[in-house]
């Protein structure tokens, strides 16, 4: 039972898994085992999320849910398909966790006036080294 939030927790019953052949680590071991998960979280069927849940999760994870509002994530760092699961299953928590927090305000911020004069008194200077480049050629006569 992953918890999201203090205030949510998706039951087990909620998450479905499909294991299939894995690339990656094991050698010959994964031509023979089904040792990659697929986690599958059908969104719009949870009764544990709310409407607004929803919608944002939507939005925020729209490249991890198909047409039919499954969200899906693959895990195959492992050899083990147990491993692999809990894996999943733990990232599955995180995904959910960060695309459910609220984003900080942006406080603006003003540039200080030092700030503005440096860069100020920078462009001067070199204004002046350009204009003394730019100056006319002497002949050698």
């Amino acid at each position: 039972m992953p918890q999201i939030t203090a205030h949510l927790t998706i039951p087990d019953h909620e998450l479905s898994f499909t294991f299939s052949r894995s690339s990656g680590p094991g050698g010959q071991h994964v031509n023979k085992v089904n040792s990659r998960v697929t986690l599958w979280f059908d969104l719009h069927a949870s009764p544990s999320l709310s409407g607004q849940q929803k919608s944002l999760l939507h939005q925020r994870l729209a490249t991890r849910i198909n047409k039919e509002g499954k969200l899906w994530l693959v895990v195959f760092a492992s050899r083990s398909q147990h491993a692999n699961r809990e894996a999943a299953v733990i990232r599955f928590a995180t995904l959910l966790r960060e695309a459910l927090s609220e984003d900080k305000a942006r406080l603006d911020t003003k540039i200080p006036r030092s700030s503005r004069q440096k860069r100020l008194n920078a462009k001067k200077h070199r204004a002046i080294i350009k204009g003394q480049s730019r100056g006319k050629v002497q002949s050698e006569d």
